[in-house]
């Protein structure tokens, strides 16, 4: 028996420690650790509740829009505010355009080189390569010049002892399984979304100033687009707006999709692990009508227990009785008893760091071991993200998902039971990719027509007064980011946040076990994760990454002198 420890898991956004337990090859026992503290709670009371959302926008440099439109909207139900049709389908066009290019920026950045050897592409032939390419899709940069081209750029990489981004990957590891030519089909196409994403994102900046922290929903707002008339500096970027998504649907179905199935197709034993939990939550999101109408949302709101997708149950984050957070595990203490849990609107955040400090040799798993709380819904462990979404969506009836997804598992003919695994995880991001390519075109096309035919109903601003307001109230926000189910919620008291709590995606999936030693999502998913070579724990990587980490950012760790306590550069 071997502990194994990964710290830092890289290619992720925050800091996140994985110890695991390993016996005769294989992963028996897992600890998921967050060793960053947070806090946004603690600064946020007392402040006025509509500045939350600017705060709690910057919990994280990538989710950014996703968390001001959750605290946006926890003030709005809070005051019982609902806002127009056309601002709804441009949070919806924000919302399209973030998690379709944090989507493929996961893919191809962040959990490609997982499955695919860098270095082995040097070994390919351009000409095979370019075969392939046009094989598998009409995408037009697929010439075996090209490819050489991408081919001589790596080679100098290497000559020179700088393999730059690609350094310190695990090449050569027997886990990998692709074929050279394979090899350089991804590489290529990882250089080439590095340059594509940011254009998408210029949506973001049509419609809210910049990105990251892009400022589109409350309070003079820099958009670039004058919604109460039809002229022609509007209609020039609302048609690049238009320019952008259509691009983004090509390099969807010509480029990401199909890489993707490519590459499951080597790596079909990966439906046989990390599967992990049975029990899958989503608060949907994409409202058609209006956001107070979840049964109209393009991504349903339910649960999915014990993987039986021929029932869907229903979610209520307002009872208190289904939502609840534990910290018997976590470095924080309730005032009730760190056995017990609470709801997020009676959510206390009071630090109790015990254990060995930083740097770790070895968490104390026994006790307190991370700085996640412990989310439960009615008491159960539940996996959120692409794969939650996908499945309750299934399950509830959606025929768009359902062709979808059947006709993928046809394509790489595999069972439905392939989608709970560490690959049909990877698989349901890319399928629910497509879907929301589309949409976005959609909601484009539905404002464009308001627009035109003037309908510019505006938000009552009045509501937004504070003299307006009660002297309490409560609220809840939700939304989907792009790594699962997120929510906040607010209490109001005297015009002030008198409690503020956020439960995040990573939250629910990385979070320690809670007071009846039950598993989280990544735990959980790790039993039974073979390890080739603990020395270069590929595996683990494959399964964590899947999940799309993201335990916010930039937390510096300084010792009473001012000195960093541990400083770790990696690539």
């Amino acid at each position: 028996m071997a502990r194994l420890v990964v710290d830092p898991i890289t290619r992720i956004e925050g800091h996140l420690r994985i110890e695991a337990v390993v016996e005769n090859g294989v992963i028996t026992d897992a600890f998921s650790s967050g060793t960053m503290v947070r806090g946004l709670e603690i600064i946020l009371k007392g402040r006025d509740p509509r500045d939350a959302w600017a705060f709690t926008e910057r919990v994280c440099g990538v989710c950014t829009t996703v968390h001001a439109l959750a605290s946006v909207r926890t003030v709005e139900d809070a005051l019982n505010i609902k806002v127009p049709k056309n601002a709804e389908l441009i949070r919806n066009l924000m919302f399209c355009a973030q998690m379709v290019q944090d989507h493929v920026i996961h893919f191809y950045h962040l959990h490609a080189l997982d499955w695919v050897d860098v270095v082995s592409a040097l070994k390919a032939d351009p000409k095979e390569t370019s075969q392939i390419a046009k094989s598998i899709s009409s995408w037009p940069k697929s010439s075996p010049k090209y490819f050489k081209e991408v081919q001589d750029r790596l080679k100098a990489f290497v000559e020179s002892g700088q393999l730059g981004i690609f350094a310190n990957g695990y090449w050569g590891h027997p886990a990998y399984k692709l074929p050279p030519a394979v090899n350089l089909l991804a590489v290529t196409h990882y250089l080439e979304m590095l340059e594509w994403q940011k254009e998408l994102i210029k949506i973001h900046t049509i419609f809210g100033g910049k990105n990251p922290h892009p400022n589109y929903l409350v309070g003079g707002v820099p958009c670039s687009i004058n919604l109460n008339e039809v002229n022609a500096i509007n209609m020039e970027r609302l048609n690049h707006v238009k320019k952008l998504i259509d691009d983004a649907i090509e390099i969807v179905e010509k480029v990401y999709l199909p890489d993707l199935i490519a590459i499951a197709g080597f790596y079909k034993d990966w439906t046989k692990y990390g599967g992990g939990l049975k029990n899958y939550l989503a608060y949907g999101d994409l409202p058609t009508r209006s956001y107070g109408e979840p049964a109209h949302f393009k991504f349903p709101r339910g649960v999915v227990l014990d993987r039986n997708l021929n029932e869907v149950h229903e979610v209520d984050p307002r009872d208190q009785q289904e939502i609840q957070e534990y910290v018997t595990h976590s470095w924080y203490k309730y005032s009730v008893g760190d056995e017990q849990s609470l709801h997020p609107w009676d959510g206390e955040t009071e630090f109790n760091f015990t254990g060995p400090k930083p740097p770790f040799k070895e968490l104390n798993v026994e006790g307190k071991y991370s700085w996640l709380k412990t989310p439960r819904w009615k008491g159960k462990p539940m996996e959120v993200g692409p794969l939650a979404r996908m499945l309750v969506a299934y399950a509830s009836g959606n025929k768009e998902v359902q062709e979808l997804v059947n006709d993928t598992l046809k394509q790489l003919n595999a069972p439905a039971t392939a989608l709970f695994s560490t690959l049909g995880r990877t698989a349901a991001r890319g399928l629910e990719t497509k879907l929301v390519v589309h949409w976005m075109k959609e909601f484009y096309n539905d404002l464009i027509n308001n627009i035109k035919n003037g309908d510019m109903r505006t938000f009552n601003e009045e509501k937004w007064n504070p003299k307006t307001w009660p002297e309490e109230a409560q609220g809840v926000g939700m939304t989907e980011a792009p790594r699962g189910a997120l929510a906040h919620w607010i209490r109001i008291k005297d015009r002030k946040i008198a409690n503020y709590q956020l439960i995040v995606p990573s939250t629910w999936n990385a979070s320690p076990r809670d007071a009846n030693n039950q598993r989280s999502a990544y735990e959980e998913a790790l039993i039974g994760t073979p390890v080739k070579d603990p020395h270069k724990p590929v595996e683990v990587l494959r399964t964590i990454h899947s999940f799309d980490p993201c335990l916010a950012c930039a937390v510096h760790l300084y010792d009473p002198q001012g000195n960093h306590v541990r400083r770790i550069q990696i690539m």
